[in-house]
């Protein structure tokens, strides 16, 4: 958790808030042109203007996604393409995935209630956020929940579970415009620390994993995948700062070391 600062009269101090941009779309591997063109129209309806896109099927840029954009071009124009979703995510420090909800990953869930008012807390501190988004097909892997700090559901009807992309981005879009003013959840409290960026996370998280494989960690071979995804799971979840991820590196790196010098003696 983090901390409280007080005064010398005991009083809460109240950070300064700089508001940064309103939450990064990020749609991996979308498929349809036109459903691109129809979430970017959906964003900018709602005052979201920022789209990165990861690896769209179709390449970019993409003429169904024009004459779908009507209006919203300049979002359009300015989306950024990535090639992986880490990359894509790199130097967020808050991130939410909307998908089903998954068991068999230890990621906390929140409700279209309080996802705008989690995002507004974030941005109000000074932080970059982003909300993914998967393919039409198949939705998000878990190698992509993975990375986020939450999931984000829809109370959608059990019964018919066939949300289309545009659709899905559109649902969020709303729940971002309507929580202007909406206060900040009470378990949301300011880091005296800056939190970590997912790109210092994840490169923590791939040293930890490659001396983990040299120790011979990752047995059976088929099951490292899994394995990966419940090492990372904790660690997002933790919400570390930039120090805790330096130490960390330094205490992989200490251990590592200090596991080669027995060796020699």
């Amino acid at each position: 958790m983090g901390k409280t600062l007080k005064d010398q009269m005991g009083q809460v101090i109240v950070p300064k808030t700089v508001k940064t941009p309103p939450p990064a779309v990020i749609l991996v591997n979308p498929q349809l042109g036109q459903n691109i063109g129809g979430a970017v129209r959906a964003m900018l309806n709602f005052g979201l203007s920022e789209l990165r896109l990861v690896a769209p099927r179709d390449g970019w840029p993409n003429p169904a996604a024009v004459s779908m954009a009507a209006g919203a071009l300049n979002v359009l124009e300015n989306a950024k393409v990535y090639e992986t979703t880490e990359d894509a995510v790199a130097d967020l420090t808050y991130l939410m995935a909307a998908t089903a909800r998954r068991r068999e990953l230890e990621v906390p869930v929140v409700g279209s209630n309080d996802a705008g008012a989690q995002f507004r807390a974030w941005q109000g501190a000074g932080h970059k956020t982003g909300i993914l988004f998967g393919p039409e097909k198949a939705g998000l892997t878990n190698e992509d929940v993975v990375l986020a700090d939450a999931i984000l559901t829809y109370p959608i009807n059990p019964a018919f579970q066939s949300l289309n992309l545009a659709q899905a981005v559109g649902v969020f879009s709303y729940i971002w415009a309507s929580s202007e003013g909406a206060a900040p959840p009470a378990v949301f409290q300011e880091n005296i620390s800056v939190p970590a960026r997912r790109e210092d996370l994840v490169r923590m998280m791939e040293h930890f994993e490659v001396e983990l494989k040299n120790a011979g960690f990752f047995y059976p071979e088929q099951k490292s995948a899994l394995m990966k995804r419940n090492i990372r799971a904790p660690f997002i979840r933790a919400q570390m700062t930039e120090q805790e991820v330096r130490t960390m590196r330094g205490m992989i790196k200490a251990l590592v070391q200090g596991r080669g010098q027995k060796k020699v003696k």
